[in-house]
């Protein structure tokens, strides 16, 4: 390529004479120059451009561009210089492994913060894939910082005519011993990429798991899950017991509303209009009810001692439900009292058949 260049340039570099340390020295300058017009004028009439669209990935790319595109027509001068000098080897060689290297960091940092920028703007935007948000955006900018470091030293170690096959295949075998050394923690990497891209829940859900435990979403890692049981006690669950177990999610759906069933039974014989009455009532004047959706009452079966009942209602969250299940069933057993209804209950009577003497 630079011989390419070179041949290019060969009519120009001719007005300065055969000198080569005079044309090594209008290369840089050159080089200077170019760089110096094309972060000027052209970077700053595609600033301008940019800053008409209604994007703002378009000005974060003119931003940075222009610094490593700017430095890499200064290495290209200098890399020309060097080679019009003909400094013969190992010299020439070092000087363009090093020159090669500076280049090659300097499009890597680049690439890095591009990336960083590429994803953020991707997890704020609700257009774009679902498993990249703002929850999972951490992984995901890990992940490629490491691929481009990786690529990046492997190409550094071309430039210096190393060869990365042994390293590789070294590579590959630390690999399988790791994976087969740190399998339960690689599950647990997975099923945490799985859930953060899946969203089964969030931070601040409530959830109740197969094993019975409920409590409140306070963290989601790469690693396991945390949650604050109503005890105040913190459970930490394994992403690849989460990822492999029934979860109820109580804060899923549309909203956060949950809905409370207050059962209730009444002797035979009660009036069941009335007792429909009374339990709407009661719903219906508890402000920790919603009133959308509209509080109900079922009838639910005639059972062995009773008339059993169930008042339906929504509250704001689910964290609400102990205090509200309290209050109404409190309401309902003051109301029975003063509206003579009977809640009946299992009775024994003892019969004494004969007294000792």
């Amino acid at each position: 390529m630079l011989g390419d260049l070179q041949t290019w340039l060969g009519p120009y570099l001719g007005f300065f004479g055969n000198n080569p340390w005079l044309q090594a020295l209008v290369a840089v300058i050159g080089s200077l120059v170019v760089a110096l017009i094309f972060d000027r004028v052209i970077c700053g009439v595609l600033s301008k451009l940019a800053a008409r669209t209604r994007f703002s990935l378009d000005d974060y790319l003119i931003e940075h561009l222009h610094r490593p595109i700017y430095l890499t027509l200064l290495l290209v001068g200098l890399a020309l210089a060097v080679n019009l000098l003909q400094l013969g080897e190992p010299f020439d060689g070092i000087v363009f492994s090093i020159l090669l290297t500076i280049g090659y960091i300097i499009w890597s940092l680049f690439l890095i913060r591009t990336t960083r920028a590429l994803l953020g703007a991707i997890a704020a935007s609700n257009r774009g894939p679902s498993a990249i948000n703002p929850q999972t955006l951490p992984l995901f900018q890990n992940i490629a910082l490491i691929l481009i470091v990786v690529i990046s030293v492997y190409v550094i170690f071309t430039a210096w005519n190393i060869d990365m096959t042994a390293w590789l295949a070294s590579a590959g075998i630390i690999g399988i011993a790791v994976g087969f050394a740190a399998k339960d923690t690689l599950a647990n990497l997975f099923s945490g990429v799985f859930i953060m891209a899946d969203s089964p829940y969030k931070i601040g859900d409530f959830v109740v798991l197969d094993s019975g435990e409920r409590g409140e979403v306070t963290h989601i890692g790469i690693r396991s899950t945390r949650m604050k049981t109503r005890d105040d006690v913190e459970v930490t669950v394994p992403n690849s017991v989460m990822g492999n177990t029934k979860i109820i999610n109580e804060s899923g759906g549309p909203y956060q509303k949950f809905r409370i069933r207050v059962a209730v039974g009444v002797a035979y014989g009660s009036d069941i209009d009335k007792v429909r009455e009374i339990l709407m009532d009661i719903a219906l004047n508890d402000e920790e009810v919603c009133a959308d959706p509209e509080p109900r009452v079922r009838f639910r079966q005639f059972g062995a001692s009773s008339l059993d009942f169930e008042l339906l209602c929504w509250i704001d969250q689910p964290v609400l439900r102990g205090r509200v299940l309290d209050s109404l069933n409190c309401k309902v057993y003051k109301r029975f009292i003063e509206d003579k209804i009977e809640i009946p209950y299992s009775k024994h009577d003892l019969y004494i058949k004969q007294m000792p003497e």
